[in-house]
Order: C-alpha cells, then structure tokens, then sequence
C-alpha cells in the first residue's frame, strides 16, 4: 500500500518481485528490437472512433469520453501525438545514458536499475502545444497549419518514477552545467527529405532539477508502448513536447544547446512575437466540457454540465460558465483535486428552455491571476491556443 501526502507524491522503492512483473507489459511479452514499430498507423493501441478522432499518425481524445472516468484519464483514451510512430522497445536490452561534458561521470542504467531506485509519483498533465489548434481558424479567422487539434490533446495520469535530479545528482554535475537535452528512441523524423534526427529538445537545468520525472508508470500500470515504454520524462506544466517519449539518453551540456524542436518549430512565431521567435515553455489556461461536440440536449429539463480546467502556471482557482455565448457568467462548482501540475474537474446544473442553437463557453482563472482571454494571441504555428472556446449544442424540445 502506498501513502500519499497532500500533493499526490511518495517515494518508495519498488520491491524485487513487482519490478519483474514490469519488464515487458502486459499488451506485449513478445521481446521487440527499437527499430520494431506497429503497422498499420504507427499507432498500437485500438482507436475506436467513439473515443478518439484520428489525425494521422495522432490520435485526439474525444473530451465526453472523459465523462465519469473519475480524476485521470485512462491509458486507452489518453491522447497520442507521435511526430513518426510508436516503437516496439524490448526493456530488457534497453539502457538510459546521463552523458555530456555536464556531468563528471557518465551512467548507464538498465531498465531493472531503473526500477529499483527510490520513486515518486505524481498527477501530471501533459498537453500538445497545439492543443486548441483548429480554434485559431474556426472561431477566429487566422488558421495555422499542423494537426487540427479541439480541445482533446491532454490528459491527466498518476505518474510514477524517478526524479531526473536524482539522476543528475548520480552522474554528477558539472559547476558549468546549463542544459539537459533527452532524446527519444522512436524512429528518425524525416521532413521534406531531410532527416532531423531522433525528436530531441532541450531543457535548462533549473527545470530538470526542479520537478521533471524520468517516469515508467502511467496510472499504476507499466507506461504503454504509445506513452512512451520503457521511460519518458514528464515535464510538470511545460508543452507536451518536453515530455519526451521512448527515453533513450539525456545529455547534459555546458552550453546552450538548440534541436529543430527549439529553433523551428515550437515556438512563437509571428506578429508581437520577438524576431527569431519565443520558445514554448508553460502551458497556458484552458477549459472543456465533457460533452459531445454538437451535442443535443432537451428543453426544459436539468442538465449537469461536466469539465475540467487546467493551466501551466498555478492551480485553477475559479471557473464561470456561459450558456448564451458570453453574454452572461455562472460560477461552476469545482470538486475534486485542484493541483497546479493537472486539472480541476468542475460541473453546473442548467435547464435550458428555448429550442435551438446554443453556445456554451467557460473561462477559468488560475492562481496566478491568469484567466483565459475571449481571443487567443495568435502566432504563426498555432501553439498554446488559450481563448474561450465556443462549444456548440442543439436544444429540442
């Protein structure tokens, strides 16, 4: 039995018995080499179209999903956002390399290692940048190119692990070090023919000793192949793309040190934006409704309304909801957790009493004073969309 303190953490050791049970997860106890990957799709898990809406090789949860799944998202309805496709790694020849001129003695931890350290666990929710993306088109006339995301590119998952600090700390940090880059072994990523490597992006080093989690399990269970098996990091309130997948090394630099996912893309590009661009970093406020897209509600009868709201920056302190397009604001009710690393699930009781089209809206506020602004600043690669989405329903009588 594990005992959580009031931030959801605990650190513990795995015993001997269960980090066997671990190496290979129960979906596959067939051994695959890395270069392995799952056809057709790149994607493994099902996709049942009541769950997900397919982009590609991605894959967006479908937010009424989520409609009495209690706090965390299961694994088979978490959101998949692969850049090629998901690799088959076999944990018993896997390794994960601390290296750099950052660190005075380079390791090489076996995936049992890796187990058997002291471990933390912890609610974390994890978000494409691009979440909200097709919002920048759809409700604001400035479309951006890349996936099309609504709303269902997060999720929230009990994570357990080890703290990259400790990893650090055993490879033993240089007075000079600045940067930590990990670097994912899913395949190469190929775009318009040339190769740009494994999907790599730096960190500095004050967030990667702050709270980053070199994580193997996803809600209690060994992390599936599209979440990242053997280990991905988790980066706490930071774009998705941090949180790098199918963890291979971490090279720790003393210097600033720059990959596609930094310089080209990933960042703020555009009007009111520095020349060269800004980097992504925190995430920003957001709200949805546990209900269809579309959906169709009865007049004159109760309706609770389900979501949740989460933000980069601080816990999320207070939720309003609009149920004429903005015109008017109810304070929901929130329940439940209210971490500033996830989400706080919230619901309001309405009975609507004219048939017709109608625009539901919620807008959250965050600890920091943050709330979500009715128009998203825009930039040129449609990242971290934060404006007050317009969710339509029907009422019939």
């Amino acid at each position: 039995m594990e005992l959580y303190d009031r931030t959801g953490d605990t650190t513990q050791t795995r015993p001997a018995a269960e980090r066997d049970s671990l190496l290979v997860p129960p979906m596959r106890r067939v051994a695959a080499r890395p270069e392995t990957t799952p056809e057709p799709g790149g994607i493994v898990k099902p996709l049942p179209p009541d769950l997900f809406i397919r982009h590609g090789r991605s894959a967006e949860m479908r937010w009424e999903a989520m409609r009495g799944q209690g706090y965390h998202t299961p694994a088979d309805r978490f959101f998949v956002r692969n850049h090629t496709v998901t690799p088959l790694i076999d944990a018993r020849t896997w390794r994960l390399l601390i290296h750099g001129d950052g660190v005075r003695r380079p390791i090489s931890l076996s995936y049992e290692e890796l187990l058997a350290l002291p471990a933390t666990t912890a609610d974390v929710a994890i978000e494409c940048a691009g979440n909200g993306r097709a919002f920048f088109d759809t409700q604001q006339d400035q479309p951006a190119p890349g996936i099309q995301w609504r709303l269902g590119a997060v999720g929230v998952a009990r994570w357990r692990g080890v703290p990259l600090a400790a990893l650090l700390d055993r490879a033993g940090l240089t007075p000079g070090a600045v940067d930590v880059m990990p670097r994912g072994l899913d395949p190469v990523y190929v775009e318009d023919g040339v190769d740009q490597g494994h999907v790599r992006r730096p960190l500095p080093l004050a967030k990667a000793l702050e709270d980053v989690l070199v994580a193997y399990e996803m809600n209690d269970r060994p992390l599936p192949a599209d979440h990242g098996f053997p280990a991905r990091l988790v980066v706490p309130g930071w774009s998705g793309i941090a949180s790098i997948k199918w963890l291979g090394d971490v090279e720790v630099s003393t210097v600033p040190l720059s990959s596609p996912w930094n310089t080209r893309s990933y960042r703020m590009f555009g009007p009111g934006h520095p020349i060269g661009g800004a980097p992504l970093a925190a995430q920003v406020v957001k709200s949805a409704f546990e209900l269809p897209w579309e959906a169709t509600l009865r007049a004159g009868r109760q309706h609770i309304l389900h979501g949740r709201s989460w933000s980069g920056t601080g816990r999320v302190v207070g939720v309003e909801i609009s149920t004429d397009g903005g015109r008017t604001w109810t304070r929901a009710e929130t329940r439940g957790p209210r971490l500033a690393r996830a989400w706080a699930p919230w619901h309001l009781a309405w009975v609507p009493h004219r048939p017709g089209p109608h625009v539901l809206m919620a807008r959250a506020t965050d600890e920091t004073g943050a709330v979500q602004p009715a128009r998203a600043r825009f930039n040129m690669l449609g990242y971290h969309f934060d404006g007050l989405v317009e969710h339509p329903v029907t009422v019939v009588s």
